[in-house]
């Protein structure tokens, strides 16, 4: 049994090379097409092609990111099964030809047999990838089911309003009242690189994903750097997951310790240990449609636990005292940090974008989804500063009083969200992983679970070694973020189109990377300070 199923997994995946007619009829369609276009979009009409059309320039890696983020988002949960053929990148669409040996950034995660017997659709050159584009052919997903305008907005909205929410008070607290400021701020800024990478999007009918604008902008350096960028944010992601579970069960149960070996676990390394057995069964599931659809239940989770804190403030008398100062220099940075955390979703937009039914209502969906996640922000800042003052923890579910069912409503919501979402955010990292296996021999079920397994325990290893969720997230905040949802959209938006970018777009371009370069310096040596 054990063999049939390596069998099954392991000769899934094989590299396909498009024959000489393929690949002519290809670009003389693209080109017709590029003719038709006369009428579209000037920004699709001189789209540079370059980038991706060469034969060398077109790496495939990462080819599961599409799906996988498409799951992360909620967009379509699929139907992933390590213990099938079908698998994530695999799909009766694949041309049947002779497999070649590449680098291992051009080698798929999951080939396919041999499809000598199974019809291929034609494909629409319009809608042809990055890499069905070029010489090197990589399967073809199956068309994900497309989002009406309400489901796209409930998608953007779940994915910005995350668990930033919880240090909002903090955020206050470090960096005074005027703070609020920066909020608006990075809130109209993200919202305008949003925007922008749809322009990216629009520049060429290939491009669907943030590694495609990225390769399109700056070649096969652009695609890896952007992809290893948004890898390190979801790894990241993840171990915040296991900090905030980690802090809130140590606060449910405070007096719980361990001794093992010798070794003393207080708390709140009990917590993390019991947090990560807990969550690591889930990153084996075959089928991760479930937790998919439950993940995208996040913004219920986040109603519940505001509507807890304010509920304390209000019904229990915890009451609102006015304190604090107007402005604290010296601790600005972390607060830039955890500002620019919350609206650092700019690695779902592309996927968001591209599963509209409607692509033209994305810039509405964007101003929809911003507009909800800045006033929920806003108010939850203002509120549980005002209840906690000085006092107030980078999680203000710690400040909420123990003894209140509330408080333990409050606390659990924030305990039991990570088991959902921790899974869906660690996926797309495995599998990006797993392309550069090199051969199909560790291409197997017991492999998958392995690598899985690792990065689980190292995000452990990393939560038990830097156990502080404000300074980790004003970390990512300032580091990532910085990068992901400011500089690099501008970036590419200007090498894309530099024949026709306005003096306006360029200025702005230019003045969003300059904030976005001075607060990555200074945000991330404070949180690096911070944790000294």
């Amino acid at each position: 049994m054990g063999m049939r199923l390596d069998e099954e997994f392991g000769a899934d995946r094989v590299l396909q090379i498009e024959t000489d007619d393929e690949e002519n009829e290809a670009h003389d369609t693209i080109d017709g097409d590029d003719d038709d276009d006369d009428t579209g979009s000037d920004f699709t009409s001189h789209s540079p092609q370059a980038p991706f059309l060469g034969a060398h320039d077109s790496p495939t890696w990462p080819q599961s990111y599409r799906k996988s983020m498409d799951m992360f988002t909620g967009v379509t949960p699929p139907s992933l099964s390590f213990l099938k053929g079908s698998s994530l990148l695999s799909s009766a669409y694949m041309r049947s030809q002779n497999p070649t040996p590449q680098h291992s950034l051009c080698k798929p995660l999951i080939s396919s047999q041999s499809l000598d017997k199974e019809e291929v659709p034609t494909l629409n050159p319009s809608k042809l990838s990055i890499v069905s584009s070029a010489l090197y052919s990589a399967p073809e997903l199956p068309p994900s089911e497309q989002c009406s305008y309400t489901q796209s907005v409930l998608n953007a909205v779940n994915a910005l309003c995350g668990i930033g929410i919880l240090s909002t008070p903090y955020a206050i607290k470090e960096g005074g009242w005027c703070s609020l400021f920066l909020l608006l701020l990075f809130g109209v800024i993200t919202f305008y690189t949003g925007i922008l990478l749809k322009k990216c999007l629009e520049s060429s009918p290939g491009i669907e994903t943030y590694p495609d604008i990225g390769q399109a902008a700056f070649g096969l350096l652009g695609r890896i750097f952007i992809a290893i960028a948004l890898y390190a944010e979801l790894y990241s992601s993840c171990i915040e997951y296991l900090i905030m579970m980690s802090d809130n069960l140590g606060a449910l149960f405070p007096n719980s310790h361990m001794e093992f070996a010798g070794i003393h676990l207080d708390s709140y390394q009990m917590c993390a240990i019991i947090s990560t057995l807990v969550i690591l069964p889930t990153v084996w599931l075959r089928n991760l449609s479930l937790l998919s659809v439950i993940s995208a239940g996040g913004v219920i989770a986040l109603i519940l636990v505001v509507i807890c804190l304010l509920w304390v403030g209000v019904i229990n008398d915890v009451g609102f005292h006015p304190s604090g100062t107007a402005l604290n220099i010296a601790k600005l940075p972390v607060t830039i940090g955890l500002y620019s955390f919350c609206y650092g979703s700019h690695s779902v937009f592309p996927n968001i974008y591209s599963s509209m039914k409607e692509p033209s209502r994305f810039p509405s969906v964007l101003f929809i989804s911003f507009s909800i996640a800045f006033f929920s922000y806003l108010g939850v800042a203002v509120c549980g500063f005002l209840m906690f003052g000085e006092n107030t923890n980078p999680q203000f579910t710690l400040n909420l009083p123990a003894k209140l069912v509330t408080s333990k409503v409050a606390a659990w919501t924030v305990v039991v969200t990570p088991l959902t979402k921790y899974a869906i955010t660690i996926t797309p990292v495995a599998f990006g992983i797993e392309e550069f296996l090199p051969s199909p021999q560790l291409r197997t079920y017991g492999v998958s679970i392995l690598i899985r397994t690792l990065l689980v325990f190292s995000t452990l290893a990393i939560s038990l070694s830097v156990p502080y969720f404000g300074s980790v997230m004003s970390l990512i905040g300032s580091s990532l973020v910085m990068l992901v949802s400011l500089i690099l959209p501008c970036a590419c938006y200007i090498k894309l189109s530099k024949d026709r970018i306005t003096r306006f777009q360029l200025g702005a371009c230019s003045f969003i990377i300059v904030v976005g370069l001075v607060s990555a310096v200074i945000g991330t040596y404070s949180a690096l300070t911070s944790m000294a």
